[in-house]
């Protein structure tokens, strides 16, 4: 059976269903707006069925004014009902069809628009850096990218974890939630065309593997590894690593020099 591929996200700025409530609560404001209008000036409504408009003849006449054109069975005969029909009503009316239509597209159309845009990108993914391993020293070494002037939309992240996507995101960067190790992944961040690859996996064997695949895909590729065992540097050397580094070894180099 074939796996699926994850998708590349980028950071989103909004949660879709806190957004779904602030435009209900302001459709439902609004709708409570219009009621209070008709039912101060109800005497100015003519009810053609039985010449009595009630509270739920008011609450019925809000609802068919704000949602259609009205059935005729009660109508505005007052000049003062018509002009609040005609500069309170009809505004009101218009901004719940556009909070209608634009939470139809957030939910429905966006959400395609989304995936295009996305697959988009990552065809034309070429010259980017590719993070396989968002933990502490991929982050750190995301954040000194930048630094130094690297576009957040050069920047490819993979981890297998949401936490870790989630602040690759909140940097800006393109996402791929997976196995970073898996070939069919490696494509779809178009490895082939990547600048260079930084591999902290956290564990070594995971690291060797991912620079094992990212080098079959592509030789010409720089990559640095971060490896935690002395005994494993030479095994990533040989997977295909550019630059092994061992942070153990490294502080510890640094710790012994003279003060």
């Amino acid at each position: 059976m074939t796996r699926q591929i994850p998708s590349l996200t980028r950071r989103r700025y909004a949660s879709p269903w806190r957004t779904l409530g602030v435009r209900a609560s302001i459709a439902i404001s609004l709708l409570v707006t219009a009621f209070a209008l008709l039912w101060f000036d109800r005497d100015g409504l003519k009810d053609n069925i039985d010449g009595v408009v009630t509270f739920a003849d008011t609450l019925y006449f809000t609802m068919i004014t704000i949602t259609t054109v009205g059935y005729g069975d009660i109508v505005p005969v007052t000049e003062r009902a018509r002009l609040i029909d005609a500069f309170l009503l009809t505004p009101i009316r218009l901004f719940i069809w556009l909070l209608f239509l634009g939470t139809a597209f957030d939910l429905l159309l966006k959400r395609v628009w989304e995936r295009w845009r996305m697959t988009r990108i990552q065809e034309g993914l070429t010259g980017h850096v590719v993070i396989a391993g968002f933990g502490k020293n991929g982050s750190t070494a995301a954040a000194e990218l930048l630094r130094l002037g690297l576009p957040p939309a050069r920047l490819v992240a993979i981890d297998c974890t949401e936490e870790a996507c989630a602040n690759a995101r909140d940097l800006g960067a393109a996402v791929m939630q997976g196995d970073a190790s898996r070939d069919e992944l490696l494509r779809a961040v178009n490895i082939e065309r990547a600048e260079r690859l930084i591999v902290s996996a956290g564990r070594d064997d995971t690291s060797i593997l991912i620079v094992l695949s990212a080098r079959k895909l592509n030789p010409t590729l720089p990559i640095a590894v971060t490896i935690r065992e002395e005994d494993n540097e030479d095994i990533a050397h040989n997977a295909g690593a550019t630059k092994v580094i061992n942070p153990v070894a490294v502080t510890g180099r640094m710790l012994a020099e003279p003060v």
